[in-house]
């Protein structure tokens, strides 16, 4: 594969080649070699959500969510490797978790960071590589073409790649990126709000299984569209992470919601009805918004999404790859 190195702003592009877990079980792995940890679930301004003095997750810290946010784990060479998928407004606390299942004797110790988009959740948290946090030194940021360009051309951004904090590697579409042996990563393009960017999603694939990392879609028939089944992804993976940023119309008090851009889980669940229980099984829902029944251990609606043979995304769950 081969992907386009932006090395400064305004620098010349050198071109170089370059099992579903049930809600009540474990979902710590056992130390393996490559494995997958679930550093948020929330959507993008986690859980309480800012202007909502009445979460009771204010006061019970059980209940707070950060935004979704995965890493991926390589402990087979004599130091691990790891990489984060996204860049949340929560990178030091998620870094903080991180440190403490996989640590690591270097300074930051994050061999690269898959962006999926810019909006907010996804991305904000690279303003603390920068020199008035962490003094990062060329962090390998992979993003889609416009979402490069964004970050190259406008500040405060453009700054962490005129100070080499961060390094940006060019994607496209369908093109692996292999980062260690059988351990690779093939971004592809997703229908959803393109403000500012492309928006992607990932398929993460390790020496024995692989994971689909889709936080935010406008809708799978949106993807029908263009001749992409989401069923076809699903069939592919082992695990599949999936946006899950409402639950039902009716969410939000007040408000129509049939135009939002996000898949009601009830919608994906009545899609999906007809998959074999193995195929329900690897589909983890994640991007929560913080009006998401799902946050509540106890709701009626996160005992329908187990008891119909899908899973819930959870902080700190590691899985084996």
């Amino acid at each position: 594969m081969v992907f386009r190195w932006i090395i400064s702003t305004g620098a010349a592009l050198l071109f170089v080649a370059c099992s579903g877990v049930s809600d009540k079980t474990d979902t710590r792995a056992a130390q393996c070699d490559v494995s997958i940890l679930v550093l948020g679930v929330a959507q993008d301004g986690g859980k309480p959500q800012i202007a909502n003095p009445d979460d009771p997750a204010w006061v019970d810290p059980s209940l707070q969510r950060q935004a979704t946010s995965l890493a991926l784990i390589d402990r087979r060479n004599d130091k691990t490797q790891r990489w984060l998928f996204e860049a949340t407004p929560y990178i030091k606390e998620q870094l903080q978790r991180l440190d403490v299942t996989a640590p690591t004797d270097r300074k930051i110790g994050i061999d690269g960071i898959f962006l999926t988009h810019a909006h907010i959740g996804h991305y904000v948290g690279l303003m603390m590589l920068g020199h008035e946090s962490a003094g990062a030194q060329n962090i390998i940021t992979y993003a889609m073409p416009r979402m490069a360009d964004f970050l190259n051309e406008n500040g405060p951004w453009n700054q962490l790649v005129k100070y080499h904090n961060i390094l940006l590697a060019i994607m496209s579409e369908g093109e692996t990126e292999t980062l260690t042996e059988n351990l690779s990563v093939t971004p592809f393009l997703v229908p959803h709000r393109q403000e500012f960017s492309e928006v992607a999603g990932y398929q993460i694939q390790g020496p024995e299984k692989s994971v689909l990392f889709i936080p935010d879609i406008d809708s799978w028939e949106d993807w029908d569209k263009e001749g992409v089944r989401i069923e076809d992804k699903i069939a592919k993976v082992d695990i599949a992470y999936l946006d899950a940023t409402f639950f039902a119309n009716g969410e939000i008090p007040g408000r129509d919601m049939s135009g939002f851009p996000h898949p009601f889980v009830s919608h994906s669940m009545e899609r999906f009805a007809n998959l074999p229980p193995d195929e329900k099984a690897k589909i983890r829902f994640i991007h929560m918004n913080h009006t998401n029944p799902l946050h509540d251990p106890d709701s009626k609606e996160r005992k329908a999404v187990l008891k119909a043979g899908f899973n819930i995304a959870e902080e700190g769950e590691e899985l084996c790859l």
